[in-house]
Order: structure tokens, then sequence, then C-alpha cells
């Protein structure tokens, strides 16, 4: 006859199993691509273990593998870093996905394309709501905003995360940029379709930031992950950024 603690031990290595899985899920959410040794190292895990999630996650097409090229592997040999699965992002939290894409279809059917981007600005003004005070409480320091920014997008779904570069460029001057990754989007289905959302949420980190940056990728275009390019050295002139974000709101999107 077993007794409660060992029927006990199944339950307590399940949850212990669901935990690590969910840490695991979210590193591939917010570096992917990224392999099972980096994954390992960063959750002080052995790689087997790790494999033993991404498999389990990989059958519930949750994530994939993305096959890149290694630069250390020799002759080309590829390399297996894991991604979020198209499928993947549909089973994080977009319960009512559908509804929302259904009533901004049916928006734009009857209001046209005008009434969709006022909408879209609309969303995007109530961001900026929620954004600016915390960006500005930062100071300045473009990196110290764009901490705060990635912060604040992070804490809305997006699991944003930000790495610095320092190229050398013409005579061997440093120009500093940093590349703001988002690993998830919460209305994706609904950016396949009406691509404004992204290039509005363009806009809104370029004010924010008080930068001219460029959007390199988005997941609404098919790339794993939504890039985006934010020079640190270079400030906007702030009255030629105010003209160009009144122009966007009041002329449509570009």
């Amino acid at each position: 006859m077993s007794s409660p603690a060992t029927d006990r031990a199944p339950a307590v290595r399940s949850e212990q199993d669901d935990t690590t899985r969910s840490r695991v899920l979210s590193l591939v959410l917010a570096h992917g691509p990224i392999s099972a040794a980096q994954i390992a190292k960063d959750l002080g895990l052995t790689p087997a273990a790790v494999r033993r999630h991404l498999d389990a996650l990989e059958a519930e097409l949750i994530i994939e593998v993305s096959p890149v090229r290694s630069t250390r592997s020799g002759a080309g040999r590829p390399a297996r870093r894991y991604v979020v699965a198209p499928g993947g992002h549909e089973q994080l939290g977009h319960d009512y996905l559908g509804l929302a894409r259904e009533a901004i279809d049916t928006m734009q059917r009857v209001g046209g394309d005008e009434l969709l981007r006022a909408f879209v600005v609309s969303h995007m003004d109530q961001m900026r709501e929620r954004y600016r005070p915390q960006v500005e409480a930062a100071g300045d320091d473009v990196e110290d905003r764009l901490s705060a920014l990635t912060a604040a997008m992070s804490r809305d779904g997006f699991v944003a995360s930000h790495t610095t570069v320092t190229p050398r460029g013409p005579k061997g001057v440093a120009l500093r940029s940093a590349q703001l990754c988002q690993g998830h989007c919460p209305i994706q289905e609904i950016a396949n379709e009406h691509p404004e959302f992204c290039e509005q949420e363009t806009e809104l980190i370029s004010e924010l930031l008080d930068v001219d940056v460029r959007r390199l990728s988005t997941m609404a275009a098919g790339a794993h992950v939504c890039t985006t390019h934010v020079p640190l050295q270079l400030r906007s002139a702030g009255s030629t950024h105010s003209t160009n974000h009144t122009t966007a709101r009041q002329g449509g999107l570009s």
C-alpha cells in the first residue's frame, strides 16, 4: 500500500515539469531562434533535460525547429534552434482574438479604410498613454528609455527584449545601436490581415524613444520575431518628430 507521500510524488514532479517547461518556452519566446545548449545554460539545467521539454513543446506544435547555419560548426552544418510555431502563438492566450478580428473586419466593411485607420490610431494612443510616463521617467538617454519601453511592452504580452551592438563605422568610429525584439504579438492574427497596426506601432516606438527607428522584420510578414533597429546616438529633432507624428495621425497611415 502506497503512502500519501508516495502518492503525491508524481503530482509534484508534474508541477515541477510544468514550471520548467514554462521557463523553457519563455526563453524561446524572448530569444528564439535559440539552441537547447543556450537554454540549458540560462536555466542552469542539463542539455538533456532541456531537450526533453523542447521535444514535448514541439510535439504539441507550440514550437518548431528553425534551421540556421552555424558559423562555428564547420562545413556549414545546420544547428537546431527553436522558435515559436505559428500555431503556438494561437495557443498562448488569444481567447477573444477571433471576435476582435470579426469586429475589425465589420468596421472596415461598414466604415471603410478611414474608420479602420481611426481605430488603429486610437488603439496606439492608448498604448502611448500607458508607456509614455514610464519611458519619460527613464530620462533622456535613448538606451535607458528603450529599457523602460521593453519592460512596459513585456507587461502587455509582447515578450520584448533588446540587445546592444557597437559595430565599427568609417575610420573606426563606433556607431552604437540596439535591436528591439518582440517574441510574441498578442494581436498577430489581426496584424496579419491589417499591417496598419505594425506601421503605427513602429511610429509609436520612434516617438517614445525620440529616434528614427527602422523595422527589420515582423511576425505578420512571416518572421519569427518582430525586430526594430534603434540607433542609440542619433537623436531626432523634437519639432520634426512631433510634426511627423501629427501628420501620421491626421493624414492616415503611410
